[in-house]
């Protein structure tokens, strides 16, 4: 069984990923966001949406030296955001280094990173820029593209994955329906990457 699930907001990735670590151990982790979610508190809640990735680390759900963030921007409370991540040995890759660029060579690297081992999918959609995805709770200006997100998802066909998520779609806030169509969208090509799947 691969879980591909339908957020509902990102704190739903911790207990998936509770579940897929007492299968396949640790595993590698590629996460599309606009924020780290490694928090370690809010509003003095310690499981929220924007600390699951900490609590993944606390308990060894992760291989941290394959943990790939990619789009990461936006207002920090810290002067120095992704300090912890890259404490854990994560690759964070902020949203300026993807602009105006095509990420194939970047998935180039992220998959030799990731070799064989399990690996599972984390896409926020507040990744991608809130022209094309507004439908979200916590949207940040200058995100990816639809391409690039395609590009990344596509990127990861060859990979271990076995498990993806598609989190934080609030279909309320997008009155067009465009960023519940581009959800949709990217949870196929999700299908489409997973192992054995024939394309």
């Amino acid at each position: 069984c691969v879980p591909l699930t339908l957020g509902g907001d990102h704190t739903i990735t911790y207990p998936i990923l509770q579940a897929v670590a007492e299968k396949h151990g640790p595993v590698g982790l590629v996460h599309v966001d606009a924020h780290t979610d490694t928090g370690d508190a809010a509003l003095g809640e310690k499981i929220c949406h924007g600390t699951p990735f900490r609590r993944c680390v606390e308990e060894g759900l992760l291989d941290c030296s394959r943990v790939v963030q990619v789009g990461i921007r936006g207002s920090s409370y810290e002067p120095d955001p992704y300090k912890y991540c890259r404490d854990q040995g994560f690759r964070v890759v902020p949203a300026e280094e993807c602009w105006r660029k095509s990420l194939v060579p970047l998935m180039r690297e992220v998959r030799e990173q990731m070799g064989h081992k399990p690996v599972y999918i984390s896409f926020d959609i507040d990744g991608l820029d809130p022209a094309y995805a507004p439908g979200t709770g916590t949207p940040e200006i200058a995100g990816l593209t639809p391409a690039q997100a395609l590009e990344i998802i596509r990127g990861c066909k060859g990979l271990n994955v076995v498990g993806c998520d598609l989190v934080e779609v609030a279909p309320m806030y997008d009155v067009s329906g465009n960023t519940a169509l581009l959800g949709a969208n990217l949870l196929f090509e999700m299908l489409c990457v997973l192992p054995g799947v024939k394309t």
